[in-house]
C-alpha cells in the first residue's frame, strides 16, 4: 500500500470506475425493496455552494446507505430551467458582446440563444456534484424544460383550469421593475433601510377638520381610495362613512371603519391604497374599494389611461415621472400646501429583487393564478395523518401555519424563458386553454363556428409551477411508466433546506396528491418522509454572505482536503434543528481521520492480516476479538438507528467512535502482543479478526467516506465488486457481554491512569508502580490477566495489590478499587502545588471576566447571538479546566 492517500489523485479514477460498473443504476430485481429520493434540482445557472454540498452529502449518505442494504436504489437527478436566473445570465452576455437586446432580437431568436447557452455552460452544477461523490442516476438526468416534462406541465395545467382550479385575474403581486415581471415571494430580499415617516393632513370634504396619516411611500397617495379608523377608535366613530378630499389628485375618499387601523399607532388613522400595498388590497376588498393603480412597468407615474382612474389623479407634468421623482414632487407640493405636519427618520423593511437589486413594487396587474386554499386541503390532510411526517416534526407547525393562511399562487411571470401558458386569445379576448394551439383553434371554431385569428398568451409559468411536478414528471407522466407504477412513486424521502418548504415541498404535496392516486383511487403523496436540514454558517456560527468575507466555498475545501473530509464535517454535524458550523480546521481533523484509517489499514496489512475462506467471527476465542467483534456490532446498530431516523451526526459520531477511539487506538494495540506472541493459534485468530473488523469499518464509512474506504477496499483483500455495491454489515449475534465488560475495564484502567499522569505532570518517561487497593477476586484476576497489556500502554514498571494506600501517592478510583501511584522522588510536590495553584488563580480570572460579561444584560441583548454562544462556551471550557486542576491539587495537598 502507498504511505499515503491522495484525493487528487484518486477521487475522479474512483468515481469513474463506479460509474463505469452501472453501481447508480436501480437493482434490476423485482424482490428488492425499492427506495427512492429526488434531487432538489439545482438552477441550470447553478455553482456548487455549501448548503448544495449539505443536501447532497446527506442524499449521497442515505443512497449508499440503502444500495448497500440491497434496496433497489433510484436517486433522480436533474436541474431547473430557472426562469429568471437563466435569462439574466444570458441578456449579460448579449450586453456584454456588444449585441442587440432580447427586445430587439425578438422572442424565437433570444430563446434559440438561451438554449445554446445552456447546451454550452448550462448545468455546471452537475460535475461539481459528481466531484462531491454524488451517485446519482445520471442516465436518467432530466430537466425541467424537457420534453417529457413540459408534457407533464402542460396537462397539469390544462387539466386545472377545466376544473376551475387555475384562473386569471387581477391581483397585487410582487413586481420588479427592472426585469417587469412578477416575482416570488422566495424572490424577494427584504433589507434593513434608513427612511421616513411623512404625515401628511387630509382635510375633510366638509371642511370640518382634518385627518393626519403617516406613510413611507408618499408617491402612492395619489392611489388612495380611502382612510381607515379602528372601528372602536372612539376618536373617530362619528366620521365614519364621511369623506375626505384627497390632495392633488381633487377627489373625494371615504373614511371607513377596519379592524387594519392601529389605534395605538401614530393617529389611529391609516391610508388606503389598495393597488399598491397588501394589506390595503384585503382592506379594499372588504369595503369593495376602488383599486387605483398610479405606476406603469417601470414603476413611473403613468402617461397613458390603463383603465383604473388613476392617470386622472396624477398632475400633467408629473406623468412619466421615475416613482422616486415622483416622491420628491409630492412631499414638496404637500409641503408648500400645508399639508404637510412631520417628516420622522425610521427605519424601514424595504423589499428589493434579490436578482435585480431594485426595489420591488406591490403592483395590479392581470395574472394566472392556482386556487392554493383547495389544493391545500388533501396537503393539510396528509400530514396530519401521518401519510407525511416531517423531521424534526417541528417543522409540521411551520408548514400547516402556511397551508392555512394560503394566498393564490401567481403562477405567471413576464419572461420569455420558460413555459409558456398555454392560453390563447382571440380578438375579442376570449381565452382558450389547451396543450396545443390545434387544440384551441378548435375550441374557437366550435365557439364562433369558423376559424379565428388566434395569439398565445405571451407570458411564462413560474419555475415552481414546473417543479412542483418534479417528484412525478421524471418518472414519465403523465405516461404510466414502471418506474412511476409499480417502483418508485411515493419516492422515500425528500431532504431539503427550511426555506422552500413554502415554495417547493408544499407546491409538491399539493399537486403530487391531486394527481397522483393509488390503485384505490386514493391520493398518493409524493413522499413519505421530509427531512429538513439545518443551514451551514461559519466557525462562530455566522450566517455566510459574500459582503462578510465569510463564505466557505466547498470546490475549494475538496481540492486542498478531499471530498472524503468535506462530506464527513457536514454529515458529522447535522444535527436537527441545529445549525452548522463550517471551519477549515473542522475539514483538516476529518482529513486527520482518514489519514488515520488509512495507517490502521497499512499496520493490518504489514502484520499480514487477512480473512481467511470460510472465517466465522462468532467462533473466535480470545476475549480481545470477542470484544471489537463485540463493538462493532453495537457500532453497526447505533449507525443503522442513526440514518434510518434522520440523525446524520449520530451515525456519524458512532462511525467515528468505532473507527478512531476502538478500532485504531485500542483494538490494534491490544492486538500488537499477540501478533508478536508464541500462540500461533491466537495470532492467526487475531490476524483474521482484525481483517474481518477493518472490512466492517470500510463498509460502516463508506456511505460517509466514500472514496478513501473504495480505495482501501480495493487494496487490501481480494474483491468480487466494489465496496459501493458491498453488503451492508451483519454483526448480529456477536454483541458479547462478559468480553465488552472486561476490556471496557481495561481500557477505563489505562485511561484513567494516563488521565492521572498528566494532571499530577509526571514525567513521560516515568515508570510507575501501581498499587490496586480493594481489588475483589476478578479484579485480581484480571489485573493477572492483562498485566503486560497494562505495563505497556500505562507505563508502569509493575502491577502489584494491597491493603492500604502507600504515603504521597495520586489516587484514583475504578469501580471499588482505589488505583494509587506512589509519587515520592518522582515529581516536586511543593513546585507542583505552586503550578497548579497558578493555573487555578489564572482561570479564576478568566471565569470571573466571562461571568460579568455574560452577567451584563445589554451585551447579552444585543451582541450576535452566535458571539453570546462563543463565550458561554468559552465559560464552560475554562470551568471543566478548572474543575480538573482544583482536583489534582486536591491530591497533592492530601499527600
Amino acid at each position: 500500500m502507498d504511505k499515503t492517500f491522495n484525493p487528487n489523485d484518486a477521487e475522479t479514477r474512483i468515481y469513474q470506475a463506479w460509474e463505469d460498473s452501472g453501481a447508480f443504476k436501480p437493482k434490476n430485481d423485482d424482490k428488492a425493496e425499492a427506495f427512492s429520493i429526488v434531487i432538489p434540482p439545482p438552477n441550470v445557472t447553478g455553482r456548487l455552494h455549501i448548503g448544495h454540498a449539505l443536501n447532497n452529502t446527506l442524499q449521497d449518505v442515505l443512497v449508499r446507505y440503502k444500495r448497500m442494504l440491497g434496496c433497489s436504489v433510484l436517486w433522480q437527478p436533474g436541474t431547473d430551467h430557472a426562469g429568471i436566473a437563466t435569462q439574466m445570465v444570458v441578456e449579460r452576455q448579449l450586453a456584454q458582446e456588444g449585441n442587440i437586446s432580447r427586445r430587439d432580437m425578438g422572442r424565437e431568436a433570444f430563446i434559440k440563444r438561451v438554449w445554446e447557452w445552456k447546451e454550452e455552460s448550462g448545468g455546471a452544477i452537475m460535475q461539481q456534484l459528481r466531484r462531491l461523490g454524488a451517485t446519482c442516476d445520471w442516465s436518467r438526468e432530466r430537466f425541467t424544460l424537457d420534453e417529457g416534462l413540459s408534457k407533464a406541465v402542460l396537462k397539469v395545467f390544462v387539466e386545472l383550469h377545466q376544473q376551475g382550479l387555475i384562473y386569471r385575474d387581477k391581483r397585487l403581486v410582487n413586481w420588479d421593475p427592472h426585469f417587469q415581471t412578477a416575482i416570488s415571494d422566495l424572490e424577494v430580499e427584504n433589507r434593513e433601510t434608513q427612511g421616513h415617516f411623512w404625515h401628511f393632513a387630509y382635510p375633510l370634504a366638509d371642511g370640518s377638520g382634518e385627518l393626519v396619516v403617516a406613510t413611507t411611500r408618499p408617491e402612492t397617495v395619489l392611489g388612495d381610495s380611502a382612510v381607515a379608523v379602528h372601528p372602536d377608535d372612539e376618536r373617530y366613530q362619528h366620521l365614519i362613512g364621511k369623506t375626505i378630499m384627497l390632495p392633488i389628485a381633487n377627489v373625494e375618499i371615504p373614511i371607513v371603519a377596519d379592524e387594519h387601523a392601529d389605534p395605538e399607532q401614530g393617529t389611529g388613522c391609516v391610508k388606503i391604497t389598495p393597488a399598491h400595498d397588501f394589506n390595503d388590497f384585503e382592506v379594499g376588498k372588504r369595503h369593495d374599494l376602488p383599486k387605483v393603480n398610479i405606476l406603469d412597468r417601470e414603476a413611473r407615474l403613468l402617461n397613458e389611461d390603463d383603465g383604473t382612474g388613476g392617470l386622472d389623479r396624477i398632475p400633467a407634468e408629473w406623468r412619466g415621472l421615475d416613482r422616486f421623482e415622483a416622491r420628491k414632487k409630492l412631499v414638496a407640493k404637500m409641503d408648500e400646501l400645508g399639508l404637510l405636519r412631520a417628516v420622522e427618520d425610521k427605519v424601514i423593511q424595504q423589499p428589493y429583487g434579490d436578482r435585480s437589486g431594485v426595489v420591488i413594487e406591490p403592483w395590479l396587474t392581470d395574472q394566472w393564478y392556482v386556487n392554493a386554499g383547495e389544493l391545500a386541503k388533501e396537503a393539510i390532510a396528509a400530514v396530519e395523518d401521518g401519510r407525511t411526517t416531517f423531521h424534526p416534526k417541528t417543522w409540521e407547525k411551520t408548514y400547516f401555519e402556511w397551508m392555512r393562511n394560503i394566498q393564490p399562487w401567481c403562477i405567471s411571470r413576464q419572461l420569455w424563458w420558460g413555459h409558456r401558458v398555454p392560453a390563447w386569445y382571440d380578438e375579442d379576448g376570449n381565452v382558450f386553454v389547451a396543450e396545443s394551439e390545434a387544440e384551441a383553434a378548435e375550441q374557437a371554431r366550435a365557439k364562433d363556428g369558423k376559424d379565428v385569428p388566434l395569439s398565445q398568451d405571451e407570458d411564462v409559468l413560474d419555475t415552481w409551477f414546473s417543479s412542483a411536478l418534479w417528484p412525478f414528471s421524471t418518472l414519465g407522466w403523465p405516461d404510466d411508466t414502471p418506474e412511476l407504477v409499480e417502483k418508485f412513486y411515493p419516492t422515500s424521502v425528500l431532504i431539503t433546506a427550511f426555506d422552500i418548504i413554502f415554495f417547493w415541498v408544499a407546491r409538491m404535496m399539493m399537486q403530487g396528491l391531486h394527481f397522483m392516486k393509488d390503485a384505490d383511487g386514493k391520493p398518493q403523496v409524493p413522499f413519505k418522509d421530509v427531512y429538513i436540514h439545518a443551514l451551514v454558517r461559519d466557525e462562530k456560527g455566522q450566517k455566510m454572505s459574500k459582503s462578510k468575507g465569510n463564505v466557505i466555498d466547498p470546490l475549494e475545501l475538496i481540492d486542498e482536503y478531499g471530498a472524503d473530509a468535506v462530506r464527513f464535517t457536514l454529515a458529522a454535524q447535522a444535527g436537527q434543528g441545529r445549525d452548522i458550523r463550517m471551519s477549515k480546521e473542522r475539514v483538516e481533523g476529518y482529513r486527520n481521520f482518514g489519514t488515520k484509517l488509512w495507517n490502521a489499514a497499512r499496520f493490518a496489512e504489514m502484520n499480514e492480516c487477512v480473512v481467511p475462506a470460510g472465517f466465522d467471527p462468532k467462533t473466535v476465542t480470545q476475549t480481545v476479538n470477542k470484544w471489537i467483534l463485540s463493538e462493532a456490532a453495537q457500532a453497526v446498530e447505533a449507525i443503522n438507528a442513526g440514518l434510518e431516523g434522520y440523525r446524520f451526526n449520530d451515525a456519524a459520531a458512532a462511525a467515528y467512535r468505532f473507527v478512531w477511539n476502538v478500532f485504531c487506538d485500542w483494538h490494534l494495540e491490544f492486538a500488537k502482543p499477540l501478533f508478536n506472541g508464541e500462540d500461533e493459534a491466537a495470532k492467526a485468530e487475531t490476524r483474521a479478526t482484525t481483517a474481518f473488523v477493518l472490512d466492517q469499518a470500510l463498509k460502516m464509512l463508506h456511505p460517509f467516506m466514500p472514496f478513501v474506504t473504495e480505495e482501501l477496499w480495493s487494496q487490501t483483500g481480494t474483491r468480487d465488486s466494489h465496496l459501493i455495491v458491498a453488503d451492508w454489515p451483519q454483526l448480529d449475534g456477536l454483541q458479547n457481554v462478559d468480553a465488552t465488560a472486561e476490556m471496557d475495564w481495561l481500557i477505563n484502567l489505562i485511561t484513567d491512569i494516563r488521565r492521572l499522569r498528566a494532571e499530577m505532570n509526571i514525567p513521560a518517561g516515568a515508570q510507575l508502580p501501581l498499587v490496586a487497593v480493594g481489588a475483589d477476586a476478578v479484579t485480581t484476576e484480571r489485573f493477572a490477566r492483562h498485566e503486560a497489556l497494562i505495563k505497556r500502554m500505562a507505563r508502569l514498571s509493575e502491577v502489584s495489590t494491597a491493603e492500604a494506600v502507600p504515603p504521597a501517592s495520586a489516587q484514583t478510583v475504578l469501580g471499588t478499587t482505589t488505583l494509587a501511584l506512589p509519587l515520592e522522588g518522582v515529581i516536586d510536590f511543593a513546585a507542583e502545588k505552586d503550578r497548579l495553584s497558578k493555573e487555578v488563580a489564572k482561570l479564576d480570572g478568566e471565569i470571573s471576566r466571562l461571568e460579568k460579561k455574560l452577567g451584563n444584560e445589554k451585551f447579552v441583548a444585543n451582541a450576535p447571538v452566535e458571539v453570546v454562544a462563543e463565550q458561554r462556551e468559552k465559560l464552560e471550557d475554562y470551568a471543566g479546566q478548572k474543575a480538573k486542576m482544583a482536583e489534582a491539587l486536591a491530591r497533592l495537598e492530601g499527600m
